[in-house]
């Protein structure tokens, strides 16, 4: 879908972090956790492209009419880090942006009898929220959150109030364990048993982190990576990654935006 979409909230929820509620179509109450859309922070070209952020949460909410109908929003958590960041970050409530999607393919949650684990660090946690409350209507998972400080960590809370197990680390100890999340993780997997499938979103190394963990203890693994995207639907290319498949004589790629953003860890090349 495209779509104009009307700024209902726009706060910040931790330094450098923000979530911003957009008005939606019903449709949106179709997207699935780890897919994403593309917005279009102002009108004209400057900036020039769409700018891709996950899905933080969907639902309805009560209009400020007594007798109007219920309508639907669209949530995202965003970084502030470049100039569309930095304009969306300075939105406020009746200003409109234009939407797409959703877009991509999201996660595929473990079966009956197999454990849930969701990974993820800064606004990594956005498609991560959106699953676990899908998850918590069945069984709720638990939750590994790491940052770099505790500025960084995000949704503590709003994972605890879904009834989540959560852990928390960081690099500096300044919130929960004083390390990386996947030594926490870890800790975890090499005392659990059962099936078990983990889902990771965050940044490059982390995920590297993360796959090499499910290898080791042979745990189904499903990564969403960050990529810079200029069209969101696969015509562009901008995105591509390496398969598992991949050589220099055998070129093989993975465009982010279309066939993932989430994938099976075994499907890319940990470099």
């Amino acid at each position: 879908m495209q779509f104009k979409s009307m700024v209902v909230t726009n706060h910040e929820v931790s330094p450098g972090y923000q979530r911003i509620r957009l008005t939606a179509p019903r449709a949106i109450l179709g997207a699935r956790p780890g897919q994403f859309v593309m917005v279009r922070v102002r009108e004209g070209i400057d900036p020039l492209l769409r700018r891709p952020f996950g899905i933080f949460d969907v639902g309805t909410f009560s209009s400020e009419y007594p007798d109007a109908p219920r309508q639907y929003y669209l949530d995202i958590l965003y970084k502030v880090v470049g100039k569309g960041t930095s304009i969306l970050s300075s939105l406020h409530d009746k200003d409109y942006v234009d939407v797409l999607g959703p877009l991509g393919n999201g996660f595929t949650p473990g079966g009956a009898g197999e454990e849930n684990i969701l990974v993820g660090g800064g606004f990594g946690l956005a498609p991560l929220y959106f699953l676990a409350k899908e998850l918590s209507n069945v069984s709720s998972p638990k939750v590994f959150i790491g940052g770099r400080r505790k500025e960084d960590v995000l949704c503590v809370t709003e994972f605890e109030q879904l009834g989540s197990d959560t852990y928390v680390a960081t690099d500096d100890g300044t919130l929960g364990s004083h390390g990386l999340v996947t030594e926490v993780l870890e800790a975890h997997l090499s005392q659990a048993s059962g099936k078990r499938v983990v889902m990771a979103c965050g940044p490059e190394p982390m995920l590297r982190a993360v796959a090499r963990l499910c290898e080791k203890y042979e745990i189904r693994c499903q990564v969403s990576l960050e990529s810079a995207m200029a069209c969101g639907v696969g015509a562009c290319l901008g995105c591509v990654t390496k398969g598992h498949d991949h050589s220099e004589s055998s070129p093989s790629y993975r465009c982010v935006c279309k066939e993932g953003p989430v994938f099976d860890a075994t499907d890319l090349l940990w470099e």
